[in-house]
């Protein structure tokens, strides 16, 4: 299951990284998973007062927080299919499930 959603992002991830002309060498997998961190805890004090709202609605500052978290997501997954990582067996050790079984 996670290893068909790495290739997803893998796959937009390099088409992105072609069209803009980024290289993604390996500190770069990591730097932008801190990037969108930035972004979700941004997104997340909008939502919850502890930023200023730009004049959006709370629905779409609920959008910002899941698109936000979706890029996070996806870079996790970038990270962890560069560097090789099993992460449904160490989901498996960590949390006690199996993925893609409930």
């Amino acid at each position: 299951m996670l290893s068909h959603l790495m290739q997803q992002f893998e796959l937009a991830s390099q088409k992105y990284a072609s069209a803009n002309d980024i290289e993604r060498d390996p500190d770069w997998y990591l730097l932008k998973l801190q990037e969108e961190v930035g972004e979700v805890t941004q997104a997340w004090n909008r939502l919850s007062g502890r930023g200023r709202s730009k004049g959006r609605t709370t629905e779409e500052m609920r959008q910002d927080l899941s698109d936000e978290t979706a890029d996070l997501l996806g870079h996790v997954l970038l990270l962890a299919h560069h560097n090789g990582l099993d992460l449904e067996t160490s989901i498996k050790r960590k949390w006690r499930f199996e993925p893609g079984s409930i």
